[in-house]
């Protein structure tokens, strides 16, 4: 007869094990695949297999070396609408104005640079306007907030708006008449504005006629750079404006997930982490 209390205990089975494991995601926002084999002590093989049934009921993202939930999980707890300009400027201020800082620095003298319409953005032509080393700059916007905070520093830089029908919910140009202009320039630098960022379904905005114009100008720039605070990655939303490998880098908060980030980077996106230099040494 067996000792009890020297029993193996019995091997989980299968559909225990996953609701172990979406429990961990859950709970955790990452958890590996080493860890989720020595929890269960099942190999990493098995691992992996759970973890991926798991994706394919939808209930978690499979990530490089394990998981996180799955985006709908996390939008589920933001509203559905589009925020408008003005709401969207008061979250995530400090990371956005870093990440505004470090593309700024992106920037040199005699350049002609594309700023889409956004929040980061026109940290961007904020920290734009700091730099007094920049001088003959052009700067083309489809952003009014971006044309006026850029106002006053003309004829330093020069600012040219694309027109368009106007979008009051982002003070944006859109089409028709929007992408008339994009086509007979090429710039520079293109910083493009976003809502989502993931390896699989590329660069992605809440709203249609503002990811058409985005496309556009990432086809009008020598370089893109997608900017983007961490809440961003790993999100995708309805509207397509170009793949990941259609961007050169992309630049983010340095609170950006390491796991995300490492998926990014694997994707082949260079990914550039602003500090803040009131933070960090």
């Amino acid at each position: 007869m067996t000792d009890a209390a020297t029993a193996t205990p019995a091997p989980l089975d299968a559909p225990r094990r996953r609701q172990l494991a979406l429990g961990l995601v859950a709970e955790r926002g990452f958890v590996r695949v080493a860890e989720l084999s020595a929890a269960f002590g099942v190999t990493t093989v098995t691992a992996r297999a759970d973890l991926d049934a798991l994706e394919r009921q939808g209930a978690i993202r499979r990530v490089h070396g394990g998981a996180v939930p799955a985006s709908s999980v996390l939008e589920a707890e933001r509203p559905e609408r589009e925020p408008s300009f003005e709401e969207a400027l008061a979250a995530s201020v400090e990371p956005k104005r870093s990440i505004g800082e470090y593309a700024a620095s992106l920037v040199r003298s005699g350049q002609s640079v594309i700023l889409d319409v956004g929040t980061t953005t026109l940290q961007i032509a904020r920290a734009l306007r700091a730099r007094a080393d920049l001088d003959d700059l052009v700067v083309f916007t489809n952003g009014l907030s971006i044309a006026l905070e850029l106002e006053d520093e003309i004829p330093r830089f020069t600012v040219v708006v694309t027109g368009g029908t106007l979008r009051p919910k982002q003070h944006s140009l859109v089409h028709p008449l929007a992408g008339s202009m994009l086509e007979e320039v090429h710039a520079d630098l293109a910083f493009i504005g976003c809502n989502g960022v993931d390896p699989a379904h590329g660069v992605t905005n809440a709203n249609l006629p503002e990811a058409a114009v985005k496309a556009l100008m990432l086809r009008a720039a020598a370089r893109a750079v997608v900017v983007a605070d961490g809440s961003k990655l790993g999100e995708v939303h309805l509207g397509r404006i170009a793949p990941i490998d259609a961007f050169d880098v992309l630049v983010t908060d340095a609170a950006a997930p390491a796991p995300l980030v490492a998926e990014l980077e694997a994707s082949g996106l260079a990914v550039h982490l602003a500090r803040d230099p009131k933070v960090d040494p």
